[in-house]
């Protein structure tokens, strides 16, 4: 069963969509998404995509991604509608050719799993400064509208306390830590952002995504909440290599999906908006025993080996205040209950 034949996941993105009345904006514009076989990017892809089915005038959404094939596999049963076109994309290489027409870019491309990080520290940089250089570049070429550049909590790095962060704090991030080239990539492509508006006139705006799930992962992503996701779909044990105190800002992908496109169209130029859900701010070990608990399986502790702690979140605490994101008419739908529980019942259909 594809993912946009499951009916628990239609309804989930058919309510999402019913609280984005503004989404009517979209409506004969070209948006581009990069990473859209991505964790978030196919979760705004899906969301774009059961808007147009209900719409008589579509949104024209450019697919980009690495791989051509893995874009028409994904969304195969679009490929022959006028309003879908797939788009090779590669966010580490030096150039891309891109659509002429571009109204809206979404830029979600780049390493974000732990293990591809551990692995591909320079690429994880490169791709995060020079993908969103080359389309900051595009954008000023053909006057796009406007591009959303989503960044990541991992920005804020280390702090004391268990308060949320707010958008203009920041903690310490160890500069020659390799683990790091993610964060530290992160943010400087924010910095480039508001560089190319302050010289070239670029519109952006930044979202800082808490910790996401939810079906549209990867069964080779390794973040704990798309693994233990999958591991609970399965029947299989939850295996813990911490004490799990880490405190996060979990969130449904559908949910991230409707932040996005609210600070698209909503966002103040050049502000970053986090991506949180205040009904979900959470530690692991709660993560995991809700979905224990949703699929019927043990939740075991083991201590991990040296490469595990390699790829390690280095902050205990990531949890992020999401008042800017709220004050922009944005709702959150989904607690981590509902959320989760929905992610093991469809992966299971699936």
């Amino acid at each position: 069963m594809r993912l946009l034949e499951n009916n628990l996941w239609i309804a989930d993105l058919n309510e999402t969509a019913a609280c984005l009345p503004e989404l009517k904006e979209l409506a004969g514009s070209d948006v581009l998404i990069t990473g859209c076989t991505g964790l978030i990017g196919s979760a705004v892809m899906d969301l774009l995509i059961c808007w147009n089915a209900a719409h008589h005038q579509k949104i024209m959404l450019l697919a980009a991604g690495r791989s051509t094939a893995k874009i028409m596999a994904r969304f195969a049963p679009f490929q022959n509608e006028a309003w879908f076109r797939a788009v090779p994309y590669d966010a580490a290489a030096p150039e891309n050719t891109l659509p002429s027409s571009c109204d809206y870019i979404i830029h979600g491309a780049g390493n974000a799993s732990p293990d591809k990080i551990v692995k591909e520290p320079v690429e994880t940089m490169v791709s995060n400064f020079w993908g969103l250089r080359n389309l900051l570049d595009h954008a000023g070429r053909q006057n796009t509208r406007r591009l959303l550049f989503i960044s990541s909590s991992e920005v804020y790095g280390k702090k004391t306390g268990n308060l949320p962060y707010q958008e203009g704090e920041y903690g310490y991030i160890d500069l020659l830590n390799p683990r790091n080239s993610y964060s530290v990539g992160k943010r400087a492509a924010e910095t480039l952002c508001a560089s190319y508006a302050d010289e070239y006139g670029v519109d952006s705006v930044i979202v800082r995504p808490g910790h996401i799930y939810g079906p549209t992962a990867s069964k080779t992503d390794r973040r704990v909440s798309s693994a233990w996701a999958f591991a609970a779909a399965e029947g299989e044990n939850i295996i813990m290599k911490s004490d799990g105190s880490q405190l996060r800002s979990y969130c449904y992908c559908p949910d991230c999906a409707s932040a996005i496109l609210k600070v698209l169209l909503r966002g103040e130029c050049v502000h970053a908006y986090n991506i949180s859900n205040p009904a979900s701010v959470i530690s692991i070990r709660h993560m995991a025993e809700i979905l224990a608990e949703s699929s019927g399986v043990q939740l075991i502790t083991e201590e991990p080996d040296e490469q595990e702690i390699k790829a390690f979140n280095p902050m205990p605490n990531s949890s992020l205040d999401s008042t800017a994101l709220l004050k922009l008419g944005w709702k959150g739908l989904f607690d981590a209950r509902c959320g989760f529980s929905h992610t093991v019942q469809i992966l299971r259909e699936r």
